[in-house]
């Protein structure tokens, strides 16, 4: 799931790791923050539903239960937005390398 160090040419040069490293931690750092937030985002969609089947008709747990799953329904549109945002500036500006996570097709 995540890239290694070792398979980036120019990466590690006599064990010692180079700048070209940079981009494969990037790449691992979205990937593990995008797995992290939509974990999170399912966690808060899970307990907002338990809360609301919970609520016993009381309109005031109704109401914070239905808030906390909005909350997390629009967090996760935005982390969609963010990488269909990226893709979309990649696309008009023709700097197709920023489409993939890390930048090791860019010349």
């Amino acid at each position: 799931m995540f890239k290694e160090w070792k398979d980036t040419p120019g990466c590690i040069v006599n064990d010692v790791a180079t700048l070209q490293c940079i981009p494969v931690v990037f790449e691992n750092i979205v990937r593990a923050a995008l797995i992290f937030a939509g974990v999170v985002a399912l966690f808060f969609i899970l307990i907002s539903g338990i809360r609301l089947i919970t609520s016993s008709g009381d309109p005031k747990a109704i109401e914070g239960a239905r808030k906390t799953l909005t909350f997390a329904i629009i967090g996760l549109v935005i982390i969609l937005l963010s990488f269909f945002i990226i893709s979309m500036i990649g696309y008009i500006t023709g700097v197709d390398c920023i489409n993939s996570f890390g930048f090791t097709n860019c010349q």
